[in-house]
C-alpha cells in the first residue's frame, strides 16, 4: 500500500483557521463503516447515535503552552523553543528555531528574566535538551511566558487559550491538542451521562510527530513517533463491563484509539497499563476493542487518515472525505467532525 493512495484534493480555503462558536455547532459527517452510507449533520446531534450502555473514552491531556521565545544571554539573538517531552525535573527535550543558535553550553532568557535555560545536548534527530530555571513552579511560569503550539497549517492568532483545549483536559503533557474533544461542551458531556452513556478518561500526550508527512513511498516503511499513554484500571474496568454487556466503546479522537489498542495488544486484555506507543495503524489491522470513532477530518497522506482507513475501510474513506471537499465541511483540528459507526 502506497502512501500516495491516501491523498486527496483540498482547497485551502477548507482549512479552518478558527474554532467555532458554540463548540458543539460544528458539522457532523457520520459514516457507517459497513455500508459506506453518509448522512450530515452537526455535532449536538450526536446523542441521536449514541445508546444507553456505550461507552465514549476521552484523552484527558492538557496541551501546554510549549512555545516560547527566548533571546541568547551572551548576544540577544532571538530563538524559539517548542517544548517537546518532559525528561525529569525542569529538564526538558524541545525544537529550537534556528537550530545553529542553540549549540550546547548556551544560555537563554525568556520574560526578563522570568525564566533561563542552558542546553546541554543535541539529539541524533537536532532536537536539543535544555535545562530550565526559574522562581517557583515552572507551569506557572510557562504559563505567562508560553504560547499555544498551533499546527503549521493555522496562521490566524488564538485569541482564547482554552479554545485549543478541551473543556475536561486536565493532565498537562500534550504539544498538540486532542482535537476529537474540542467538540464537546460540559453542557453537552452531561446530557451524553443522562442518556446512560458511561465516560471513562484515558490519557496520552501528544507529541509534534503527529503533524510530521510520512515520508515513504510504501506506508510499512513508515517508523512511527512515541507517546507517553495511561490507562487507568476505572477505565479498564468501565470497558469492560461495557464488552460483557454488548455495549460499544466509542473513541473519541485518534489518540484515544491508539491508546486502547495499545493496551489490548501489549497486554492482551484491556487492563490498567502506562507507557510509551508507536503503534502504527493502517488498513490491515485487526481492531481489538474500538466500536465507533469521533475524529476529524484529517491530512492527506497521513498516519491519521490511515488509521481512519483502517478502521472503516479505505473506499468508504477515501469517498467520505471526497465528499467532504465536495459539502465545503471544515478541516483539520478547528474542523468539522466525522463521526464513524
Amino acid at each position: 500500500m502506497k502512501t500516495s493512495d491516501f491523498f486527496y484534493e483540498l482547497p485551502e480555503e477548507l482549512i479552518a483557521q478558527t474554532p467555532i462558536e458554540p463548540r458543539d455547532s460544528s458539522r457532523m459527517l457520520v459514516l457507517n463503516r459497513q455500508t459506506g452510507q453518509i448522512q450530515h449533520r452537526h455535532f449536538y446531534d450526536i446523542l441521536d447515535y449514541l445508546e444507553p450502555g456505550d461507552c465514549l473514552i476521552l484523552n484527558d491531556s492538557r496541551v501546554l503552552p510549549a512555545r516560547i521565545f527566548g533571546v541568547k544571554e551572551d548576544t540577544g539573538a532571538n530563538v524559539e523553543f517548542l517544548l517537546l517531552r518532559h525528561l525529569e525535573n525542569k529538564r526538558w527535550e524541545v525544537l529550537t528555531k534556528p537550530g545553529r543558535k542553540a549549540k550546547p553550553g548556551t544560555s537563554f532568557v525568556f520574560g526578563d528574566g522570568l525564566m533561563r535555560c542552558t542546553v546541554a545536548d543535541v539529539t541524533e534527530d537536532g532536537n536539543r535538551i535544555v535545562d530550565f530555571t526559574c522562581e517557583g513552579s515552572f507551569y506557572e511560569n510557562l504559563d505567562q511566558l508560553g504560547q499555544m503550539p498551533l499546527p503549521p497549517y493555522i496562521h490566524e492568532k488564538l485569541r482564547d487559550k482554552e479554545r485549543y483545549q478541551t473543556v475536561y483536559s486536565r493532565e498537562l503533557g500534550s504539544a498538540a491538542a486532542p482535537t476529537a474533544g474540542l467538540h464537546f461542551t460540559k453542557e453537552l458531556l452531561k446530557r451524553v451521562e443522562e442518556k446512560g452513556v458511561k465516560i471513562g478518561y484515558v490519557t496520552l500526550h501528544v507529541g509534534l510527530g503527529t503533524f510530521r508527512p510520512v515520508k515513504v513511498d510504501d506506508v510499512t516503511n513508515h517508523k512511527m513517533h512515541s507517546e507517553h499513554y495511561e490507562l487507568p484500571q476505572a477505565t479498564a474496568d468501565l470497558i469492560n463491563e461495557t464488552k460483557k454487556n454488548g455495549g460499544r466503546v466509542i473513541s473519541v479522537g485518534t489518540t484515544s484509539c491508539r491508546t486502547l489498542e495499545t493496551v489490548a495488544k501489549k497486554e492482551g486484555c484491556i487492563c490498567a497499563s502506562e507507557g510509551w506507543t508507536d503503534i502504527f495503524i493502517y488498513p490491515g489491522f485487526r481492531f481489538e476493542v474500538l466500536d465507533g470513532l469521533i475524529t476529524n477530518f484529517h491530512l492527506p497522506e497521513s498516519t491519521l487518515i490511515m488509521l481512519v482507513s483502517a478502521f472503516a475501510g479505505y473506499d468508504h474513506v477515501m469517498n467520505a472525505y471526497h465528499t467532504a471537499v465536495e459539502e465545503h465541511y471544515r478541516f483539520f483540528s478547528f474542523g468539522d467532525c466525522n463521526l464513524i459507526l
